[in-house]
Order: structure tokens, then C-alpha cells, then sequence
């Protein structure tokens, strides 16, 4: 599972999102289920961020968002980030040079299929 939180930080608040940031990739980071995640700035639009982060399933990410930890220095920062979905379910990956892989859906019926 994958979540994608986009912000849009002033440039005069930088720093401070920043260190807020750290903070709550760490939190997250300490949690069950957790498997990667990254602190990441547009090229073109610098004021544009994501925190990207990758979990082995849609409970382990649910869980980690009731940890003291993940409230204290996590929920308020995702709580800032642009009002757009987050979550998404992986359906296909490949590694380098590896064929496409493909997972099926947690979800009822995949009407794309």
C-alpha cells in the first residue's frame, strides 16, 4: 500500500516543515507494517512536497495512525497536506529488469480488468 500526501509550503516555513517532517516520518517509520518512505520537493515548484510511504497493508497503516507517536508528530502535519485521496493499493510492480507483477485488489469487483 502505498500513501502519497501532497503539501504546498510557503517558502518563509520551510524549515519548520521540514523539521516537522522529519518528525513524523520518524514516528511513522517506528511502526509495525512499515516498509519505506521519503520526504520529497518538487524540482520545478519548490513550494510543492510530498511524503511518500509504503506499508504491507491497508491495516498496518490504519494501526500506525492510532499510535501516540504517529498523533503527536505525524497526524497534525498529514492533516495540512492538499485535500486529495492518499491511500492506494498497489495493483502492479516490477523490479529493475523484472517482469510486471500483479496483485490482485483488496477491493469487490475491478471493473477495468
Amino acid at each position: 500500500m502505498l500513501v502519497l500526501n501532497r503539501f504546498v509550503v510557503p517558502p518563509d516555513t520551510q524549515d519548520g516543515f521540514v523539521l516537522r517532517a522529519h518528525a513524523a516520518l520518524t514516528a511513522l517509520a517506528e511502526r509495525p507494517g512499515y516498509l519505506s518512505g521519503r520526504l520529497a520537493r518538487a524540482i520545478e515548484e519548490p513550494s510543492h512536497w510530498t511524503l511518500v510511504t509504503e506499508w504491507e497493508s491497508v491495516g498496518a497503516y490504519r494501526r500506525a495512525l492510532g499510535a501516540f507517536d504517529v498523533k503527536v508528530h505525524a497526524t497534525p502535519l498529514l492533516s495540512e497536506s492538499v485535500d486529495e485521496p492518499s491511500a492506494f493499493e498497489t495493483l502492479a510492480s516490477a523490479q529493475p529488469g523484472g517482469e510486471v507483477v500483479v496483485t490482485p485488489s483488496d477491493r469487490a469487483a475491478e471493473p477495468w480488468r
